[in-house]
This record gives C-alpha cells, structure tokens and sequence, in this order.
C-alpha cells in the first residue's frame, strides 16, 4: 500500500473519531497514532495533513458536499460516506498536485472497503460533481 493510501485510510479513521468524539483534529491525530502505533508510518504525515486540513476547513468543504448532494442533507449521510467526502473533497480544493481521478478512485476504493453496498457509487457521483464545479479536470480531458 502506498503512503498515500495508507495516510487517507487513517485520515479517515481520524474523521470518524473525530465526529463521534467531539476532540478537536489535534487531539485525533494524538489519540489515533498512540493507538495504533503499527499503523504504516509512511502515510502518517499525509493522513496528519488531511485531519488537520478538514478541520480548519470544515465549514467551506461541508459546503461544497451539500450543494453537490442533492436531497441529501449531511446529517441523512452515513458517517463512513460523510467523512469521505470531507476528505475527498479537501483534496480537490486544496491538493492540486493530486489528479481529479486519484482522488475519486481512491474514496470510492476506501468507500468499498468500510462504506455500505451503496457508498462508492455515491461517493463517485457527489465528487465527480464537487470536481466539476471546482473545475478540476484531468490532464487527458
């Protein structure tokens, strides 16, 4: 597994923690790595820089989500699907250097993984759109 994917699963993780518990990402990141002290070490300084990110952005990002998930409120949406997108979404406001289509298929890949039957498919089509109306757009498009 790569850095990368290794630092998004555990950024994920982090947002549910953090959701659920009320502490604030620093505290997340603190409690999540003392933990799981085998978590991939790789990853840990990208899987840091999402929490952080998201939480010092939440606001603009759960923005964007529920414009672009129509008849869906953020709180009808799974936790798992939510912080997700949250994640994905960060990386296409703030993490250019990432193309469009790693950050879709690697949140619809951990949607599979921990998400429900129906969470890739939903997950594609909410940032597919956040993608579109941010206009990133990959090289070959």
């Amino acid at each position: 597994m790569g850095a990368r994917r290794s630092g998004r699963e555990a950024a994920l993780q982090m947002l549910f923690q953090l959701e659920a518990s009320g502490v604030t990402p620093a505290q997340a990141i603190e409690l999540f790595w003392r933990t799981f002290e085998d978590a991939d070490p790789e990853g840990r300084a990208y899987a840091d820089t999402i929490v952080g990110g998201v939480g010092e952005n939440l606001a603009a990002i759960d923005q964007r989500v529920t414009a672009a998930s129509q008849n869906w409120r953020l709180e009808r949406m799974s936790r798992v699907d939510r912080n997700l997108l949250r994640l994905g979404t960060w990386e296409l406001m703030f993490r250019a250097d990432v193309p469009r289509a790693v950050v879709l298929d690697e949140a619809v890949e951990l949607a599979k993984a921990f998400g429900t039957d129906e969470s890739s498919a939903f997950v594609n089509g909410v940032l597919d759109r956040i993608a579109t109306d941010l206009g990133r757009k990959d090289a070959d498009r």
